[in-house]
């Protein structure tokens, strides 16, 4: 039986839009994404130079990097290039996160000895926050404080942290000026306030993480906004545009062998708020083996900061040591 031309005509059209349709195209190869990639040259430690946990890392003007670790001595100062410049600390017993403000002044909070610090950047001692070993909760008193972020009048807000669920003011003479918070999961509770940043309004940002939530409030502790269901908070970087990056790990529940959320952690994550709560930029690197990293991969990232250039160094804690992160831009 001969078929009609009209059905000749369909089935070979539909053979060539077959053909065509199984070629194929040729996608352009356009790298539109932002990303960071290891330099694995970076830093030059110095023969026998010991890197324990490294929870903290800051960037001063120049561009010199504070690495704040475990080990002897806890602050250890590089250059952008990784040549090591000087080493501090002395008396410190267990570094958490570090701080440079606006004058160039490097700020620790040591979570052994109960205390949070102020320092020039050559190591000399200025004003001691808390009693040194000893633990409590009043207004000369801190407990095991995690972080702390200075306001351009010279006002201390301080993460008062592991053994206390608060934020706790001082001015900048180290005098009492104000606390909020309690142990909880509601508005202004919080559950290891973990880390602290103030923006250029002077909004506060709390990195509550136990709660899987980061809580934002004003200068004087009202209650403005909670971003939850996003990230566990450990670290917090500020911008100069008012954009705060958060590292960390994804969102999870409760295991039964949890003293605190997300240790370990299931994956490693980073991302970028604007003052508002919106998310403008999520990226992601490895989660190491214990004992087994690799360049570029972190485990317990603890610390984030960024220097002019763009490129980011991070700390983490199980990995022992800091990296830096050369920025690839489209």
């Amino acid at each position: 039986m001969r078929l009609p031309l009209t059905c000749l005509l369909t089935l070979a059209f539909a053979a060539t839009a077959s053909a065509q349709e199984s070629k194929e195209p040729t996608y352009p190869q356009v790298n539109l994404a932002t990303v960071w990639e290891v330099d694995a040259t970076w830093p030059q430690k110095p023969a026998g130079m010991l890197w324990g946990h490294v929870p903290g890392v800051a960037i001063d003007k120049d561009d010199n990097v504070y690495v704040f670790t475990r080990a002897e001595p806890p602050v250890q100062v590089y250059d952008p290039s990784g040549k090591y410049l000087r080493g501090w600390g002395k008396g410190i017993k267990s570094a958490h996160h570090i701080k440079i403000d606006h004058d160039g002044f490097v700020w620790i909070a040591d979570v052994g000895n109960h205390v949070v610090e102020k320092y020039t950047p050559q190591g000399k001692l200025l004003m001691t926050i808390g009693q040194k070993g000893s633990a409590g909760r009043d207004t000369k008193h801190l407990n095991r404080p995690c972080d702390m972020a200075v306001a351009p009048n010279g006002d201390v807000y301080v993460a008062d942290g592991y053994g206390n669920a608060r934020v706790i003011v001082f001015d900048k003479t180290g005098k009492f000026v104000r606390e909020w918070g309690e142990l909880g999961h509601g508005p202004s509770q919080f559950s290891i306030v973990h880390a602290i940043a103030l923006d250029s309004k002077g909004r506060v940002y709390v990195a509550d993480r136990n709660n899987v939530r980061v809580q934002v409030f004003d200068p004087q502790g009202k209650f403005l906004a909670e971003w939850k269901n996003l990230i566990v908070p450990w670290g917090f970087f500020m911008t100069k545009e008012d954009e705060i990056w958060v590292c960390g790990s994804s969102p999870m529940h409760w295991r039964k062998e949890d003293g605190a959320l997300g240790c370990p952690p299931k994956d490693q994550i980073f991302m970028k708020f604007s003052a508002d709560g919106k998310l403008l930029h999520l990226f992601t690197l490895p989660k190491g083996l214990d004992g087994l990293e690799r360049p570029g991969d972190v485990n317990w990232v603890h610390c984030i900061a960024f220097d002019s250039k763009g490129s980011m160094y991070l700390g983490d804690i199980i990995g022992r040591r800091a990296q830096k992160f050369v920025i690839r831009t489209p």
